[in-house]
């Protein structure tokens, strides 16, 4: 993936959560939004939006990297 030079705010990262939702494991999904009530940084804000975005498109094997990223990330 590509470096981004826009800033997500924390609504856009809601945001796409909620699209992708029915795409990722369930378990992780409602971790991601439990994290999500907290403040966190810009940067894994960003970090986040980009694991999640075009999630429904990845194969299964980017799928599944990217969960490990975002178990890792909210860990």
């Amino acid at each position: 993936m590509g470096k981004c030079n826009i800033d997500h705010s924390h609504e856009d990262v809601i945001q796409k959560l909620e699209s992708q939702q029915d795409f990722l494991p369930e378990l992780l999904g409602k971790d991601l939004f439990r994290f999500l009530k907290s403040k966190h940084s810009q940067q894994t804000l960003n970090e986040l939006f980009h694991l999640l975005k075009k999630y429904d498109l990845a194969s299964e094997e980017e799928q599944e990297e990217r969960n490990k990223k975002l178990i890792q990330l909210i860990s």
